[in-house]
């Protein structure tokens, strides 16, 4: 079942990526969402697939969130009079807790992209990220946000 709801959705991104809804560009859209489903079909085949999805989706929702958020606390830092006063730089050392090259980037990445937080460097042992907060008054509450933020939600959708 999960396949055919695939080839469904793919076909309907490719009518919807092309411009047009024909018939014929849908069979051809079909057509390439059976051949991505032969190649990842033991992917597409376990029971997880939904759950998985629901928690890549809950890790985006999540994200967003955060760079609202991030964005309008860096906004209110930046228009605020007393910039200067406010402003507490700092670089810290964060413990990874996830360990795969992809969850290591995906995190980095997330971090970078929301405002105010800039991932640095990774140690080369790969169990430090190396993190620039533009306001940090409280080390701890930092390390506690991003792993019961960022990293729990990397952690649920790609174990």
């Amino acid at each position: 079942m999960n396949l055919v709801f695939l080839v469904v959705t793919l076909s309907l991104v490719w009518a919807a990526v092309t411009g047009s809804f024909t018939v014929l560009n849908l069979l051809l859209g079909a057509a390439i969402g059976v051949g991505a489903g032969l190649f990842i079909r033991e992917r597409i085949e376990s029971p997880h697939l939904l759950l998985r999805l629901r928690r890549i989706l809950s890790l985006a929702l999540l994200f967003f969130t955060e760079l609202a958020l991030s964005a309008w606390r860096v906004a209110v830092l930046v228009l605020s009079p007393n910039m200067k006063q406010k402003i507490a730089p700092a670089i810290i050392a964060y413990p990874l807790t996830v360990s795969t090259d992809v969850q290591i980037t995906l995190l980095a990445h997330l971090i970078t992209l929301t405002p105010g937080t800039l991932s640095v460097d990774v140690a080369e042992d790969r169990r430090v990220l190396y993190i620039h907060a533009l306001e940090m008054h409280d080390r701890e509450a930092l390390i506690a946000s991003i792993k019961s933020g960022f990293e729990a939600k990397i952690i649920e959708a790609f174990q």
